[in-house]
């Protein structure tokens, strides 16, 4: 009775992520050493790796994070171990990244193998099982993010991580990753912002018209059926055709590539998630509070601001954090047509054979992604929470 109790006191989360750390370990590299940004590259386990302190004392840490996410409740001390793991992570790559470049080498590149990115992953998995765990205030878990952003921040500003491939491909293209990103984050935030306005009207207009309601949906949701890449391509031929016949449009910037076809189908893309939820939200407020407040002598405007949209926001809310996350992944299809943004380096990476220059824009495109579905998502909750 007592071992069938010590199971079910194992987390099984715990279980899965200890096994998969494991099993990277045992048989990915940790990291890769390449002559060249193209060459071949050999690889070396982090068991290999043991004469640097620092992978010493990582393996120690990983083996407390893995005993405490498998046994330990106290989630405070679960986060406080998983945290000092992933940075000493962090810090153990820089190092053992430091030790293999070869003296007065500027060709040489060092590369995180698979056993990195699957510790870094199952660790942070086990800081957000722990956060989860900690019911943290909505703001809490901004704040959160925000300090192992500037964490991380830390760290990079420090120069430990130079003589790693990705940050020697970010030296080379310094300028164009920040003009790149720049690009990248005004296409999200402009394609769902001009979304927002088309689809909140037209979601509106959609619960007012149940007949209409069913023909518009269904037309929105074929759209979401055609590939990005094709949307971007039927849209060329048009846009070319306006531009090259219509001088005031080619003059602010219209034409068959580039931003002006990327932004119209990010925002065709994002009208279903957002007229889809103003619907719903729409439809979810009690009936009997716009009588009550019709009985009162407020006409149909009234009711729809005063009490209709501010009920259905968080839902509403929702359908748009969708649609950025959404966004700011399809903004790197777009520069296979010239539309810029972090896909840029996905795609130069690729044709050169550069895996380090694809990770430049993969993992900004990854982490601006997270950070922008953690902040909504504690815009929604607090909103929530005000009216609970």
């Amino acid at each position: 009775m007592e071992d069938a109790l010590a199971v079910r006191r194992v987390d099984r989360l715990g279980v899965v992520l200890v096994a998969g750390g494991a099993l990277a370990m045992a048989w990915m590299p940790f990291i890769i050493v390449k002559a060249n940004r193209i060459a071949a590259g050999k690889p070396q386990l982090l068991m290999q790796l043991t004469a640097q302190p620092s992978a010493i004392t990582l393996l120690v840490l990983l083996a407390a994070a893995a005993m405490a996410t498998l046994f330990l409740q106290n989630q405070v001390i679960r986060l406080g171990i998983a945290t000092l793991a992933i940075a000493t992570l962090i810090v153990t790559l820089g190092l053992v990244s430091t030790a293999a470049t070869p003296a007065g080498s500027t060709v040489a590149r060092i590369t995180p193998g698979g056993s990195f990115w699957v510790l870094l992953a199952v660790v942070g998995l086990m800081i957000s099982d722990a956060l989860v765990k900690l019911r943290l205030t909505p703001w809490l878990r901004v704040a959160a993010l925000a300090l192992y952003a500037a964490l991380l921040a830390a760290v990079l500003r420090s120069g430990l991580l130079d003589n790693l491939s990705i940050m020697k491909e970010y030296a080379n293209n310094a300028d164009k990753f920040w003009h790149e990103a720049l690009g990248h984050v005004f296409l999200s935030l402009g394609s769902v912002a001009i979304a927002i306005v088309l689809a909140l009207p037209l979601g509106i207009f959609c619960y007012w018209q149940p007949r209409i309601r069913a023909v518009v949906l269904r037309a929105l949701s074929l759209v979401q059926t055609i590939p990005s890449l094709a949307l971007f391509g039927i849209l060329m031929l048009p846009l070319g055709y306006i531009a090259a016949h219509v001088p005031f449009a080619a003059a602010i910037g219209i034409k068959g590539i580039g931003v002006a076809p990327a932004l119209v189908a990010l925002v065709i893309y994002s009208l279903l998630p957002i007229v889809a939820n103003t619907v719903v939200g729409l439809a979810g407020v009690d009936p009997s509070v716009r009588d009550s407040a019709a009985g009162m002598g407020l006409t149909r405007r009234q009711i729809l601001t005063g009490i209709d949209l501010p009920l259905a926001f968080p839902v509403i809310l929702t359908g748009i954090r969708i649609v950025l996350v959404q966004a700011i992944g399809l903004v790197t299809v777009a520069a296979l047509i010239g539309g810029g943004g972090f896909g840029l380096f996905i795609f130069q990476g690729i044709g050169q054979t550069a895996n380090d220059l694809v990770l430049l824009g993969a993992v900004p495109t990854v982490f601006l992604a997270f950070s922008s579905a953690v902040i909504l998502d504690a815009v929604i909750d607090s909103i929530r929470g005000q009216r609970a």
